[in-house]
C-alpha cells in the first residue's frame, strides 16, 4: 500500500513525534467525519450527515483530503523559510499564541448559514482554541499554499502563505464547498522576513470589510471570527522607522477557493508545467462546472470566464467607490492602485494570467486568448455603464446615458463631492426639489455638488432623462435607487475609530459596525446617532493607511 506523502507528516504529528506541537481537538472523544469521497448529501450508514446548528466541533466534519490527494506535497517537513519547489502546498501547523486569547467577534451568518454551526458554539473552549490556531480538528491537515506574483508591477518571485494556514475544507448542507483559512497564525516556509503574525488593527479592518462587501452584494471572502491576544508584535506601520508594539490577532476567513493567478504563475515561471496542468484542471473541475473537462479548449474557456468575471467584479467595486487605494496608501507611492486605475490593474493581472497559460495553449488558442483579453475593456465598460444607470434610476436605453454618467462623475471629481452620499442623496431627494435646485441641508453631498457652475445643467439633463422612464414615478425611482445606493459603508475613519477603541479592549464599535454594515441600504437609528451618514470628521482628512494596515 502506497501512502500519500502528507500522511507521514500527519502521523508524526498525531502520534506525538512533534513534541510541543498542537494537540488535536477532540482527540480523546473522537471525531465523526465522512470517509474519502463521501457525498455530503448522501452519507453512508454510520457516518454523520451535515446538519444545521451543530453545537459541538467534535461532530463537525472538516477535511483536507480534497486538496492533499490531487497534488504532491512539499517533501520537507521542517518549518523554515526556503524556496519551495515541485508542490502546491507545504504541511505546516499554526503556532499558538503564548498569552491569553480573547474572542472579539463572530459572524452569525457565516457560522450558521455556511458552516452549519449553532451560534452557541462560540462560547466553547474548543471553538476559541480552533479559531486561534491553538488546536486543529482531528483529521484536517493545515497547509500553507505556494504561489508567486507581482508587487507594484514587478515580478516578486515566490510569495506564498507567509502568515496564513489553510486548515480544511467544509461542504455544507447546501452542497457549497468552503476553504477555511487562519490569517495571522504563525510563520511558514513562505514567511520571508516576516514573523507570520497579523496585528489587531489590520485584522479588525479585514473582518469588517469582508463582511461589509458581502452585504453590499459584492463577491468577497467571508470572515467567521476575530480573536486577539496579548502577544507582542512589532510593526513599522508606515515604513518610516517608527516601530511600535502591537497585539497579535487572527481572523478565520473563508473562500470557495484560495487559489489565485499567482498559483499558476509560480509554476509557469519554474517550468513545472505538468503540475500547472494538474492544478488548472483541478480548478476548472471544482469551480467552473460549465466547462467540460474533455474539451480541448477548456483552458481557453477558463480564461474567457475569468476575463468576464474580473471585468464584472471591478465594475462592482467602482459602483460603490471601493478600491485598493480608497484612502491615501503610503505604500503606493506611484498611486498604481488608486481608484481610477482599478480597471487597468485588472487588465495587467489578466495579461499575467495569459502569460502563465501560454505554455499550455497551442498557437491558435494563444491567438484567440489574446483577442479575448483585448475585449476586456469593452466588457468592463458595458458593465460599468449598466451599474451606474441603475444607480441613477435610469430605465431603458438612451444614447446620451454614457455622457450623463460621465458628466456627473466629472462634477463630483471637481467638487470632491462624497461618492457614496452623492448617489444616496440623489436616491432620497425628490424630483421637485431637484427641479427647483432646492437642496435641503441634510443632503450635504449634493450641496457640495451644487457649488459647481454646471450643476444646474446636469440636473436639467437628468430630469429630462428620468421623464423618459416608461411606467415610472418619482416614488418608484427613489425606492429603486435606495436599494442599490448604500447609506452606510465602512469608511476609513469608522474603521480607525473602532481600531483605536479596540486597542483599549473596547470592542463596542467593532460590534456596532458589524451590525450596521449588515444592512447598508436601510436607514438605521444607531448608525445615524453614531454619525455614519454625516460628513467625515475633520481629523479623518489626515488618516493614512499602508499595506500593513
Amino acid at each position: 500500500m502506497r501512502w500519500p506523502p502528507w500522511l507521514a507528516a500527519w502521523l508524526a504529528w498525531a502520534c506525538g513525534a512533534g513534541a510541543g506541537r498542537l494537540a488535536p481537538l477532540c482527540a480523546s472523544r473522537g471525531l465523526c467525519r465522512p470517509p474519502l469521497g463521501l457525498n455530503a448529501s448522501h452519507p453512508e450508514p454510520g457516518h454523520c450527515p451535515r446538519q444545521r446548528g451543530a453545537a459541538d466541533l467534535c461532530a463537525w466534519p472538516l477535511s483536507s483530503e480534497s486538496l492533499l490527494d490531487p497534488f504532491p506535497i512539499d517533501v520537507i517537513q521542517e518549518n523554515y523559510v526556503r524556496n519551495v519547489k515541485n508542490c502546491i502546498f507545504s504541511v505546516v501547523y499554526p503556532i499558538p499564541f503564548k498569552s491569553r486569547v480573547r474572542l472579539v467577534a463572530v459572524s452569525k451568518d457565516v457560522l450558521e448559514n455556511i458552516l452549519d454551526l449553532d451560534i452557541s458554539v462560540k462560547g466553547t473552549s474548543d471553538f476559541l482554541q480552533f479559531v486561534s490556531g491553538g488546536k486543529v480538528i482531528l483529521g484536517s491537515v493545515p497547509l500553507a499554499h505556494r504561489y508567486g506574483g507581482h508587487q507594484f508591477g514587478s515580478w516578486a518571485g515566490q510569495l506564498g502563505d507567509g502568515r496564513a494556514h489553510l486548515i480544511g475544507v467544509y461542504t455544507n448542507r447546501h452542497g457549497e464547498r468552503w476553504e477555511l483559512q487562519l490569517k495571522g497564525s504563525g510563520k511558514t516556509p513562505y514567511s520571508r522576513s516576516g514573523d507570520g503574525r497579523a496585528v489587531l488593527r489590520s485584522s479588525v479592518r479585514e473582518f469588517l470589510c469582508s463582511e461589509a462587501m458581502h452585504y453590499l452584494g459584492i463577491p468577497t471572502s467571508r470572515a467567521a471570527s476575530l480573536v486577539v491576544s496579548d502577544d507582542d508584535v512589532w510593526r513599522d506601520q508606515f515604513y518610516n522607522g517608527n516601530i511600535k508594539k502591537e497585539r497579535g490577532a487572527i481572523v478565520l476567513r473563508l473562500a470557495t477557493s484560495w487559489f489565485r493567478i499567482g498559483s499558476l504563475e509560480i509554476l509557469a515561471h519554474s517550468g513545472e508545467l505538468d503540475l500547472q496542468r494538474r492544478l488548472l484542471d483541478f480548478i476548472i473541475q471544482q469551480h467552473f462546472p460549465s466547462i467540460a473537462m474533455n474539451d480541448s479548449n477548456r483552458y481557453l474557456e477558463f480564461f474567457s470566464t475569468v476575463v468576464s468575471e474580473t471585468a464584472n467584479l471591478i465594475a462592482l467595486w467602482m459602483s460603490v467607490g471601493f478600491a485598493h487605494d480608497f484612502v491615501p496608501n503610503t505604500s503606493d507611492d506611484e498611486r498604481r492602485y488608486k481608484i481610477g486605475n482599478q480597471a487597468n490593474v485588472g487588465l495587467f493581472n489578466l495579461s499575467k494570467l495569459l502569460q502563465a497559460l501560454k505554455p499550455l495553449l497551442d498557437p491558435r488558442q494563444k491567438q484567440l486568448a489574446s483577442q479575448i483579453l483585448e475585449g476586456y475593456g469593452e466588457r468592463y465598460y458595458i458593465r460599468f455603464i449598466e451599474l451606474f444607470k441603475t444607480k441613477l434610476g435610469l430605465l431603458g436605453e438612451n444614447e446620451d446615458d454614457n455622457y450623463l454618467i460621465a458628466f456627473l462623475l466629472k462634477l463630483m471629481e471637481d467638487t470632491k463631492a462624497d461618492f457614496t452620499m452623492t448617489f444616496r442623496q440623489l436616491s432620497e431627494i425628490t424630483e421637485d426639489q431637484l427641479k427647483e435646485l432646492h437642496i435641503p441641508e441634510e443632503f450635504w453631498a449634493l450641496q457640495d455638488l451644487g457649488k459647481h457652475k454646471l450643476f444646474s445643467e446636469w440636473v436639467t439633463m437628468y430630469l429630462l432623462r428620468l421623464n423618459r422612464n416608461k411606467g415610472d414615478s418619482d416614488t418608484k425611482r427613489r425606492t429603486r435607487m435606495t436599494t442599490v445606493n448604500p447609506r452606510y459603508i465602512l469608511r476609513n475613519w469608522m474603521a480607525e475609530s473602532a481600531v483605536q477603541k479596540a486597542n483599549s479592549n473596547n470592542f463596542s464599535e467593532v460590534h456596532l459596525l458589524q451590525q450596521i454594515l449588515q444592512h447598508p441600504f436601510q436607514k438605521q437609528q444607531a448608525a445615524e446617532k453614531a454619525g455614519y451618514s454625516l460628513r467625515p470628521p475633520a481629523w479623518a482628512k489626515d488618516l493614512k493607511v499602508s499595506c500593513s494596515s
